[in-house]
């Protein structure tokens, strides 16, 4: 492996955002808020220095109750506190650790959290808010932070930190968050040898019983009394709990398949900051963060099993004092004796080992943050090359536009002569169209096999740059499936539609979910350029095989799929969502209404006063182009 390739932003910052962090209080004041919180009580709101900090109880209590084998619940509960546009890529509802699932949906019902949230989000002036907590506690916090995001309120900036949390979601969660750009909205604090926020990790039958033995003493714990051996039960109950945990991180990390139906389903998003005496570091990337949650327990100092035992729950209680030493330590230059590389690539991996209380000499820990630095460089190569490429097709896109002109200045559709396909014109259009079809089905495979950034999908840049091709080219696509089409199956039939086009109307659908609902958007005034719904030829074609079966025989299946049909364009034309072409004299949608009219008439079975016949008998688009 080339050590020497550039460093990636991931890890050239990842001691310094570690350090910003720390610097600018926002930690510090978090862990004082939570320090000062009841673990009887719901949530506390304060405000410091404009900023306003909400804070969760720890329920450490709650890691014993046993709700399957890890505790895992879908996040769209029968309450459905979150939306439904919360899912992995796969389009399923992400998994989440049910007991901060319940905790946070109690405060919901059972407290003024929704009204102390609407008070602060119906202030004209933009507010910063922090969700902090602890233990538990800060998965509440991770959700809260959710179910706020989710609002879209542009006054708002939630931010959210945790300090030795448990692992709150699957690799779905992760997805749903990277996909709307939220990671960096969430840091996790975790210390070197607390077990706890690995604790999701291990089912359930390896943690509940040394767990039920160390909580009769947590108030020991945590008024920070030493474990010793005078306190033989917690010493025990410790070694169980690390090692049991141990055992299980260590199988996630070596990704033993044959173990996968036995592994923890829960996965790390967000910003983890690595803490230990040595200093602290953050990793962004999710694969990474999983490991290094196994890595960092290991001990790069002369210590016994019993004294990381013992330090795996006493860390727990520990985040005011590491944080104090991180920051008053901060900006020490940190040396590394007899480093293993002249590479500054490599250096700046085992600094940022060192500082987590890593062996630098750990090979795995090392190819853990190697291998995550790779995989953002190759997203970073992968999307400029395609913003080259995207550039690059402009031109193919604005010849396509040209085409498209030209036919109708000719008084037809550029649909129906590409069906024909009788002039050069057409078959270097049909050129183009390839061409595109190309981009596009290489930038969905990259996507597919995430070889692009996990929030690519969800970018303006690529959702419009894709719609717009999808609207322009799509008519094109089915143009030439009619004419090599020989078996008369629709191109709407599954398995017909091309992959690009399908997923392409995926993106733009989840986007138009989430986007801020503007109640003063004006209706459309002028018809669309491209029509909207890039199927309606496809519509279309179907409409005109209806039309020729109802001359053949009486056919009730093809009167409703007409009678659909005349519904689905009436509503195209009143939403203005519609291209004008499509009323031009010798379009392909002409001669099928020429035809449908002249059906109606002639049958008594027909009523003859739908808005679409009315609109058409009186040439309704001519008349309100004369209007504007």
């Amino acid at each position: 492996m080339d050590f020497d390739a550039p460093s990636t932003p991931l890890f050239s910052v990842g001691q310094e955002l570690a350090a910003f962090l720390a610097s600018c209080g926002i930690l510090s004041r978090g862990w004082g808020e939570v320090l000062n919180i009841s673990n009887t009580g719901s949530f506390v709101l304060n405000e410091y220095e404009g900023i306003v900090y909400v804070t969760f109880p720890s329920h450490i209590e709650d890691f014993i109750v046993r709700d399957g084998r890890y505790g895992e619940c879908r996040i769209l509960d029968e309450k459905k506190a979150f939306s439904e546009n919360l899912t992995g890529n796969d389009g399923q509802p992400p998994l989440v650790f049910k007991r901060a699932l319940t905790r946070f949906q109690a405060i919901l019902d059972n407290s003024d959290f929704k009204a102390q949230m609407q008070r602060l989000t119906s202030q004209r002036k933009e507010q910063a808010i922090i969700f902090a907590g602890h233990s538990i506690g800060g998965a509440v916090a991770t959700l809260a932070t959710i179910w706020l995001l989710e609002k879209r309120l542009r006054q708002i900036s939630p931010f959210c930190i945790t300090f030795g949390s448990p692992l709150v979601g699957d690799a779905g969660l992760g997805e749903a968050i990277s996909r709307e750009d939220w990671s960096g909205k969430f840091c996790h604090v975790v210390y070197k040898s607390d077990v706890f926020p690995r604790m999701l990790l291990a089912p359930f039958e390896a943690t509940a019983d040394p767990l039920n033995a160390i909580l009769p003493h947590w108030g020991i714990i945590m008024n920070n009394a030493p474990v010793t051996v005078s306190q033989p039960n917690i010493q025990e109950a410790c070694r169980t709990l690390l090692n049991n945990v141990w055992q299980c991180t260590s199988l996630i990390v070596k990704n033993y398949t044959e173990e996968s139906c036995l592994r923890s389903p829960y996965r790390p998003f967000g910003t983890y900051m690595f803490c230990s005496s040595y200093g602290a570091a953050c990793v962004e990337d999710s694969e990474a963060a999983l490991k290094m949650l196994h890595f960092t327990m290991q001990s790069k100092e002369d210590k016994s099993f019993d004294e990381i035992a013992g330090a795996c729950i006493s860390e727990h209680t520990d985040y005011g004092d590491m944080l104090k030493h991180i920051t008053e330590d901060l900006f020490n230059t940190r040396k590394i004796q007899n480093p293993l590389s002249d590479s500054s690539f490599e250096m700046g991996i085992e600094l940022q080992l060192k500082a987590m209380g890593v062996d630098v000499q750990n090979y795995h820990a090392r190819l853990a943050l190697i291998k995550a630095g790779e995989v953002k460089k190759k997203y970073d190569m992968n999307t400029a090359e395609l913003n080259d490429q995207l550039s690059k097709n402009q031109s193919v896109m604005a010849e396509l536009e040209g085409y498209k002109r030209y036919y109708e200045g000719r008084g037809t559709c550029y649909y129906d002569f590409l069906k024909q396909q009788t002039e050069i014109k057409d078959i270097d259009a049909n050129l183009r169209r390839t061409k595109l079809a190309n981009f596009w089905n290489e930038i969905i495979d990259k996507v597919e096999k995430h070889e692009l950034p996990s929030n690519f999908q969800s970018q303006n840049k690529w959702i419009n740059a894709g719609n717009a091709y999808r609207k322009l080219v799509e008519p094109m696509d089915i143009a030439r499936y009619y004419r090599t089409n020989k078996d008369n199956k629709s191109y709407l039939s599954e398995g017909v539609r091309p992959h690009r086009h399908i997923v392409l109307e995926k993106w733009l659908n989840e986007k138009n979910k989430t986007r801020r609902v503007r109640d003063n958007k004006k209706p459309r005034t002028k018809y669309a350029s491209l029509t909207e719904d890039s199927r309606f030829w496809a519509y279309l074609e179907d409409a005109c095989k209806d039309l020729e079966n109802l001359h053949h025989a009486q056919s009730k299946e093809s009167k409703e799929n007409l009678e659909r049909f005349e519904d689905y364009v009436w509503k195209m034309i009143k939403d203005r969502s519609i291209s004008e072409e499509i009323f031009v004299e010798q379009s392909s949608f002409m001669t099928w209404w020429q035809g449908y009219r002249a059906f109606q008439l002639k049958s008594a079975q027909w009523k003859l006063n739908s808005a679409l016949f009315e609109f058409m008998e009186r040439k309704g688009w001519k008349l309100e182009n004369e209007k504007n």
